[in-house]
């Protein structure tokens, strides 16, 4: 399992092997929707004021809308803050994690000096006090049926599904039926909605987990200006609607690009791909090579992973760097 701190979004270290400046710069290297929600900007109050109750409830309940689900929710500074929180509402005993994924679940357990078990399928985390799986899973997009991940809830002490790349693919979610009292369910804000910056995130779960993690969080976990923007946006249903289209015809244009250019689909999210290039390295340098930024991991050779471009531009110069 790669147990490295990498998250692509890294230019800095694009921009000293290839050169250029930021705005030359391509990142498709995140997975993080490059046609942005067009939020309004921060009001003088949010910047200004503490994040009030009455502000946090309406986020709380724009995510249950948006999310289709009844579960109790906090939000938090990204679904990152979730994370670390996990190893300290988590049992004691065998910790196993559906991998490779992405790394941080098992990062943040080993530094709480947790043994973490790798396993390749979300059956084989029966038996565990602590299973984790991203559904769908980064890199490589595998996913899971919710009646599949619901039915392991009594066969694991805690049971954390990450669907930090469900948004384009409600079909997955396990927040469309019962809360259980041990499945805790992790949202990305930033992701589907191309606004990472503002750091939000969600944790959804029984009233008992999530008071035990918003105790460890502290009274402010989410700032004014994220809380505003949350809002506004998860409340906006036509965006969303649209979005989901739109993701969806753009990753088969991406797939049908990278085919033309003799790498086979290893599978994916709306948000990103995966191909077999063959060679990683000298696929991503390529690619850098016109200041197009992608990710590659270090238990692959051969995996690049693309996230889809945004503008028309940024399409056109894609397709010319795959042809060159």
């Amino acid at each position: 399992m790669d147990q490295g701190n990498d998250h692509g979004g890294d230019l800095a270290q694009a921009m000293g092997l290839f050169g250029g400046t930021t705005a030359d710069w391509i990142d498709l290297s995140t997975g993080i929707n490059r046609v942005p929600y067009p939020a309004a900007p921060a009001t003088a109050a949010a910047l200004r004021d503490l994040p009030g109750r009455a502000a946090r409830d309406r986020l709380i309940g724009a995510a249950q809308a948006a999310y289709a689900t009844d579960w109790p929710v906090l939000p938090l500074a990204g679904a990152q803050a979730a994370i670390q929180l996990v190893p300290a509402i988590a049992p004691p005993g065998p910790v196993r994690i559906v991998a490779p994924t992405y790394n941080e679940h098992a990062g943040v357990l080993r530094t709480a000096g947790r043994d973490v078990q790798a396993v390749k399928d979300a059956q084989a985390l029966a038996g565990a006090a602590l299973g984790i799986v991203v559904n769908p899973n980064n890199p490589d997009g595998r996913r899971w049926a919710p009646d599949t991940l619901r039915g392991l809830a009594d066969r694991v002490g805690l049971l954390v599904v990450d669907e930090s790349f469900a948004d384009p693919h409600p079909e997955l979610s396990v927040l469309g039926g019962p809360c259980p009292d041990n499945v805790l369910v992790l949202r990305s804000f930033g992701k589907f909605y191309g606004l990472a910056g503002l750091r939000l995130g969600f944790a959804l779960g029984s009233r008992a987990l999530l008071d035990r993690m918003a105790a460890l969080a502290g009274p402010w976990p989410v700032c004014g200006p994220a809380i505003e923007a949350g809002t506004q946006a998860l409340t906006d249903a036509e965006w969303r609607a649209d979005s989901i289209a739109r993701l969806a015809d753009d990753a088969a244009r991406a797939d049908a690009l990278a085919a033309a250019a003799g790498w086979p689909l290893v599978g994916g999210t709306a948000l990103f791909r995966l191909y077999d290039t063959g060679d990683a390295p000298a696929a991503r340098a390529r690619l850098a090579r016109h200041h197009i930024w992608t990710r590659i991991f270090p238990y692959s050779a051969k995996w690049l992973r693309l996230g889809l471009p945004g503008t028309r531009a940024e399409w056109a110069r894609l397709a010319a760097a795959l042809r060159a």
